[in-house]
């Protein structure tokens, strides 16, 4: 697949002064915008206003479900805050040049909400917490599953400096026993992973089959009585056809017209509608026949 493909979805949302602006770019000023309205409502000593933007499991479980959609407007100025901005414009626009902007968003968006959703489900036996941006990691992880080799910082190659940063915090986050951001970091990281190898192909999230549960027609066999002697069945054979196939074949009118009689139960009921008995007298006329070819 090419990667940076000539369509609308791959390309700049729009240009400022001849610079490209990705969709990715648009989700840093949204957060930027928030991290000045916060800094406000802070200098203004109205916290009270952003604890309404937060989230928490219970407050969720309790009616607020805004919450969920809310948390990462609250942005207070630090420095971690523009190491993430600077993760999501420059990875988040790396991904959305190769798998297009709708991908982007479908990724992010549920980056986002995967961990307010988590813990609202576990809310009733892990209360948590949530309170700014989301996603940074994660987009570098499925950064570094698209492109594995580029190196990094000390050329470091990209797959195993993800392999390094989620360590790292899976540490931090088990030394602290901040179990909130343990399951943040790695349901986000596999959920980054999941997709791009979705989107390679490598991952078949289709459903496996289960053959019991899959209803089978029931085909409905016919088991029709025995032939009669040979005798009785010669004259019901048509004369013509007995005498041809004589002809033909070089076997006698007894021999033929028994064959006769089999082939038109099987083409009537299918084969398995023939005795054993049947069977073994189909066999010998076939035998029979190649011998005297």
């Amino acid at each position: 697949m090419n990667p940076y493909e000539n369509t609308d979805e791959h390309q700049p949302v729009t240009w400022v002064k001849g610079y490209p602006v990705y969709a990715a770019h648009l989700v840093v000023l949204g957060y930027v915008v928030s991290l000045f309205a916060t800094t406000l409502l802070l200098a203004l000593k109205l916290e009270a206003w952003l604890g309404w933007l937060t989230f928490e499991s219970a407050a969720v479980l309790g009616g607020d479900v805004w919450r969920i959609l809310t948390y990462g407007l609250v942005n207070p100025p630090s420095l971690g805050f523009v190491i993430d901005m600077a993760m999501i414009g420059w990875f988040g626009r790396e991904v959305e040049r190769v798998y297009s902007r709708n991908s982007f968003l479908a990724l992010y968006g549920c980056l986002y909400l995967i961990s307010p959703l988590i813990f609202t489900v576990f809310g009733a036996w892990l209360p948590a917490k949530l309170v700014g941006e989301s996603g940074s990691l994660a987009l570098f992880v499925a950064f570094a599953a698209i492109y594995p080799t580029v190196p990094m910082f000390f050329n470091v190659l990209a797959a195993w400096m993800a392999v390094i940063l989620v360590g790292l915090y899976t540490l931090m986050a088990l030394s602290s026993r901040n179990w909130t951001a343990l399951i943040t970091l790695w349901s986000t990281a596999g959920f980054a992973l999941a997709y791009v190898r979705w989107k390679q192909g490598r991952l078949d999230l289709t459903l496996p089959r289960i053959e019991w549960l899959e209803k089978k027609p029931k085909t409905k066999l016919r088991v029709l009585p025995d032939l009669e002697p040979a005798a009785k069945t010669t004259a019901k054979v048509e004369p013509k056809r007995a005498e041809a196939t004589t002809t033909r074949v070089g076997l006698d009118k007894t021999a033929t017209s028994e064959v006769d009689a089999l082939l038109d139960k099987i083409a009537q009921s299918g084969i398995g509608s023939l005795t054993a008995k049947e069977r073994a007298r189909l066999e010998t006329a076939r035998a029979e026949l190649l011998k005297r070819r």
